[in-house]
């Protein structure tokens, strides 16, 4: 079942004025098809608040969820609704990231791993957001970093994923693979191993991520590799 259909049951409780962040509250603890809903309004709503524009969802702002998502034509208006009522929702964006932190991370400060690694999806999807107009801009910068930060994400955390999707921001292989630049060459294998296991498909739907937005692990997976091939080669030099 496409998770387009079952997000219409979240939509329908929008429809009907319930504000979006008791929908998140609903989703809590759910099982792993609920939380691939819990991603797509995520990234939706989060998105949402990170636009600018007023008014209706854009076309670039379609054509930047389905660079995240398979986004089937019929159901651009599903879409479009989580966007328009998160922009309208007079609630901030660090109220959205507070729950949101909360349905993926219950226990709060002892994040689990799978948490931790959809968190970062969702991280990277919204940079994905940020950047479908072509520019990387410091607010969005400050958004993001502080998304980061409730999401209980630390400095080279954000920094890795800025490294692997920015073009033009400083892309050191260290930071691409989240070590630090003193690394040794098997603590640099091991991150590399480490990533590219959390890229797989399936690893990524098991924690959450919906099948129809798996385009999120093919750039990743492109970087992290270059990434690790460069440390590789300095050390052989």
């Amino acid at each position: 079942m496409s998770i387009w259909t079952r997000i219409s049951a979240a939509l329908a409780a929008l429809a009907n004025g319930e504000p979006l962040s008791v929908v998140f509250d609903r989703l809590r603890g759910a099982s792993v098809p609920e939380q691939s809903v819990g991603f797509t309004i995520a990234i939706l709503a989060l998105g949402a608040k990170m636009a600018k524009a007023d008014g209706e969802v854009s076309r670039a702002e379609v054509t930047a969820f389905r660079r995240i998502f398979t986004l089937p034509p019929e159901e651009e208006a599903h879409a479009a609704l989580v966007f328009n009522l998160a922009r309208q929702d007079v609630a901030g964006f660090d109220a959205y990231a507070r729950k949101i932190a909360a349905l993926f991370n219950p226990q709060g400060a002892k994040i689990c791993a799978d948490s931790h690694s959809l968190l970062i999806d969702i991280l990277e999807g919204l940079f994905t957001i940020a950047l479908a107009d072509g520019s990387y801009h410091e607010v969005e910068d400050a958004f993001l970093a502080h998304v980061a930060q409730i999401f209980g994400l630390d400095e080279p955390c954000f920094r890795a994923v800025r490294a692997r999707l920015v073009e033009g921001a400083p892309r050191d292989p260290y930071d691409v693979l989240g070590i630090p630049r003193d690394a040794s060459l098997a603590q640099a294998r091991a991150a590399w191993r480490a990533l590219v296991k959390d890229s797989h498909p399936d690893a990524m739907v098991a924690r959450g991520v919906p099948p129809e937005a798996l385009k999120l692990a093919e750039r990743r997976l492109m970087l992290v590799n270059t990434a690790w091939r460069e440390i590789e080669a300095r050390e052989a030099a």
